[in-house]
C-alpha cells in the first residue's frame, strides 16, 4: 500500500526509512493532518462501494476517500487510520476479529500521542543509526516500529504512549537498550 503514495509530496505526514534497505522505521503525523486522498481506501471496485453505502450510514464513498485515510500498510499489527467526519456520520455498529495471525515481529510498535507540551523523539534503528527528530506538540502522532529517544522539553508535557501488549512481567523485559548510536548522516 506505501508504495502507492508519494512520499515527498506530503505535507503533514513524514516516513523515517532505514537507509540500509527502505524499511520504515517511523512515522510522524502532525495534527494539521488534511491530506486524505493522498491515502489508501481507494475504493476501486464495486463490491468496495457497495460495502461503503451499508456500514457507514449517511456518506457515500467519494465522502469516504476524501475523509478517511490508511497511514500504514495493512498488514502491520498496529493500524494507523485518519478520519474527518462530519456531525451525524455514523457507522454501524461492531468490533474488529484479526482475519490472520498477527504477525511474529522482532519489535512491539509503540505510538506517542502529544496531548499537551512538546517533546523532541529521536528516531533510531535496531542498530542505533540516528534518523531525525520529531517535535511532538498536541495533536501530533508518532508510530515507531524501531529504536528511539524520548526528551520533555517543557514542563508538564503529556504524551499518550500505545503499544502492543502483552506488556512483560518487568519493564527491563519491555525493551533492549540501544548502547551506541550512530550519528546521522
Amino acid at each position: 500500500m506505501l508504495d502507492r503514495i508519494n512520499e515527498n509530496e506530503l505535507r503533514s505526514v513524514k516516513y523515517f526509512r532505514a537507509k540500509a534497505d527502505n524499511r520504515v522505521l517511523a512515522i510522524y503525523i502532525k495534527a494539521d493532518f488534511d491530506e486524505f486522498e493522498k491515502f489508501p481506501p481507494y475504493i476501486e471496485s464495486e463490491e468496495e462501494i457497495q460495502h461503503l453505502k451499508e456500514a457507514y450510514k449517511g456518506t457515500d464513498p467519494e465522502t469516504e476517500r476524501r475523509t478517511k485515510a490508511h497511514i500504514t500498510d495493512d498488514d502491520w499489527p498496529l493500524q494507523v487510520i485518519m478520519l474527518n467526519r462530519q456531525p451525524g456520520g455514523t457507522t454501524t455498529p461492531h468490533y474488529h476479529i484479526p482475519e490472520i495471525p498477527l504477525p511474529d515481529l522482532p519489535t512491539r510498535h509503540q505510538i506517542l500521542l502529544g496531548q499537551s507540551g512538546r517533546a523532541r523523539v529521536k528516531i533510531l534503528t535496531k542498530e542505533g543509526h540516528d534518523h531525525g527528530d520529531v517535535f511532538l506538540e498536541p495533536g501530533d502522532l508518532v508510530l515507531m516500529l524501531e529504536g528511539h529517544e524520548i526528551e520533555f522539553l517543557e514542563p508538564n508535557t503529556r504524551l499518550i504512549e500505545i503499544k502492543q501488549g502483552p506488556f512483560p512481567v518487568t519493564d527491563e523485559a519491555d525493551k533492549i537498550n540501544i548502547e551506541t548510536v550512530i550519528p546521522a548522516e
